[in-house]
Parts: C-alpha cells; sequence; structure tokens
C-alpha cells in the first residue's frame, strides 16, 4: 500500500502524520509542488515485457505528462533481487542530492522508497504498483530500493545529462528509516 510520512526533520523517529490513500498523499504532497498521482494500463502487462510494451500500455499518460511537462525522453528500468550489483545500484542514491531536473518516476511494478526533504520537514513516500511521482528539479532527497529490489518504473527526462546527482553532503538520510523488505 502506498503511504506518505511526513517528519520534523529535526525528529526521524516519529512521524507528524501518516497517510495512505491515494487522495490525501497527493493533496499532501502538491502542498510542497510534488505530483502524485496513479495511473492505469491501458492494456494487460506481461512480467518480463519489453521496454516497449510496457510503455505503449500507458502512452496516453504518458503523452500528456511529455506534453504538459516538455519532457522529451522516456524509458523503463527494472531491477530484481537477483541482479548482480543490486548493494552498489541501491547505495548510489541512499544519502541526499538534487538533480537539475525533475525526477520523474512511475511504478508499473513493485516498490520504492523516495524522501524528501523541503524545508523542516522530511516526506517519506512510499511508491508502489500504479504510482507517479515527479521530484521538481532542485529538490533535495533520496531514494531507497531496499536491500531486495523489486521495481519496473517508467523514467521521463528533459535532458538526461540534467539527471546527475549532486550530493548535498548532509548526513540526514542516514537518520530517517529505510525501507523495510
Amino acid at each position: 500500500m502506498s503511504s506518505l510520512s511526513v517528519y520534523h526533520e529535526s525528529n526521524p523517529e516519529l512521524p507528524n502524520k501518516v497517510l495512505t490513500h491515494a487522495e490525501d498523499i497527493a493533496a499532501t504532497l502538491a502542498e510542497v509542488g510534488v505530483r502524485f498521482e496513479r495511473w492505469e494500463a491501458s492494456a494487460p502487462i506481461a512480467a518480463g515485457a519489453s521496454q516497449e510494451e510496457v510503455i505503449a500500455a500507458y502512452r496516453p499518460q504518458i503523452d500528456k505528462l511529455m506534453q504538459e511537462r516538455g519532457y522529451v525522453t522516456v524509458d523503463v528500468v527494472s531491477l530484481t533481487a537477483d541482479h548482480p550489483q543490486k548493494a552498489e545500484l541501491r547505495a548510489k542514491f541512499l544519502d541526499e542530492h538534487r538533480h537539475g531536473e525533475d525526477e520523474v518516476r512511475f511504478f508499473v511494478a513493485g516498490r520504492g522508497l523516495f524522501t524528501l526533504h523541503i524545508d523542516e520537514y522530511v516526506y517519506a513516500v512510499l511508491c508502489e504498483k500504479n504510482d507517479l511521482i515527479s521530484v521538481p528539479a532542485g529538490t533535495r532527497h533520496w531514494f531507497d530500493m531496499g536491500e531486495h529490489p523489486h521495481f519496473v518504473a517508467i523514467r521521463l527526462f528533459n535532458n538526461p545529462e540534467g539527471w546527475v546527482a549532486q550530493f548535498t553532503g548532509d548526513d540526514i538520510a542516514s537518520r530517517f528509516p529505510r525501507l523495510e523488505d
């Protein structure tokens, strides 16, 4: 189940609120400029579907978002627990960072934890199948795929070269809960 836990940055042990209804999650995140939506496929997707098949199943939503926000590139990323570099890939984005462009992810399958650091608050967004999150450019955040990752996600980009992580050097991510497997 998708969820949003909101913490004050000084209290990582106890969230101020925990939300599990998509409408409440979307409304709370919208207040800080983050987009959260639920999408349904226009066609069934079989396990092991190709990138082209996955994109085709969500083509109307992708095209609308690309036109609305100016995204020019779309691809699909998939990671499973048997990936030989899963630990390195997980570690790559566990520290607080930001990007020069929006980070847009739609979870076709599986899950991941996006944690956003906005002003004095930390928003831990557990994204699962059918969840779209769009983290605005410049937003401090980190991502955890868990020790045993399992997800398929559609990614949209304004400019793939702008998607390089710029680490903040703050150790805040180490103080907040990780994705439990």
